[in-house]
């Protein structure tokens, strides 16, 4: 569902319809669309189709290998994100909360297409728009130029540098810098779907030093063991006592 939002700018009465206004209340959260003036908010309310979505809890919005065509923008509500191996052993999930960009850097480059498989976990909105509407808008505001940019060079810096870190000195260490290195979003919790035996080679360690270290973090409530599957509860305490 597409829908252009028109608006008149009236230099007396200075407002914006309701309904715009709480469009802009949702786009001013996200990094995209930071720094925007009433003005080029004004402009741009009259000119971009916007689309929009309302999904019920465990809606598929988007599959790993889908064209990326749009840009979607949660706005309320909250997903499941879930990423594989390139061989399929194993896999992440992870709880993402809005306000949350879907992967944006699929939309442009050599593969445009979506990394993960993202599910709602309770009724959701979406803001979405199409890859001609963010070319568009990149040529007509420099601000959502220099936004996206800044995003996506942010993204390849980050990737860059995790070549060059030090490399952990502990067992317990490898495990963590393995499920930070695997998710989109450093904090939250997550769910590690993995074979103790790939997860001990890819530590490169014994199962048995492996399994030893994963009893010892659920003794101190930093993860919960099952077969197949380690939760995480929270990603950001785990880091936090490496």
């Amino acid at each position: 569902m597409a829908l252009t939002i028109l608006a008149v700018y009236n230099p007396i009465a200075l407002h914006l319809p309701i309904v715009t206004l709480q469009l802009y209340d949702h786009l001013l959260r996200f990094q995209l669309f930071q720094g925007l003036s009433r003005t080029e908010l004004l402009q741009m309310a009259g000119t971009t189709k916007f689309g929009f979505r309302k999904e019920e809890s465990g809606v598929t919005v988007v599959r790993e290998g889908d064209d990326c065509r749009q840009l979607l923008f949660l706005v309320s509500g909250s997903l499941q994100l879930t990423t594989r191996s390139d061989d399929g052993s194993y896999r992440l999930t992870e709880r993402l909360s809005a306000p949350w960009l879907l992967q944006p850097e699929a939309i442009f480059g050599a593969t445009p297409r979506f990394a993960g498989t993202s599910v709602t976990l309770e009724p959701s909105h979406f803001i979405t728009l199409s890859k001609d509407e963010v070319l568009r808008l990149t040529d007509d505001f420099l601000i959502i130029r220099l936004n996206l940019m800044n995003m996506l060079a942010t993204m390849a810096q980050k990737r860059e540098r995790l070549s060059w870190r030090r490399v952990p000195s502990s067992l317990r260490e490898r495990f963590v810098r393995f499920v930070m290195d695997h998710s989109a979003y450093p904090a939250g919790q997550k769910t590690l779907h993995i074979l103790m035996t790939r997860l001990a080679d890819d530590l490169n360690d014994s199962r048995l030093d492996v399994s030893r270290m994963l009893n010892q973090l659920q003794h101190e409530g930093l993860v919960e063991l099952h077969r197949g599957r380690i939760v995480i509860p929270s990603l950001e305490k785990l880091a936090a006592l490496r």
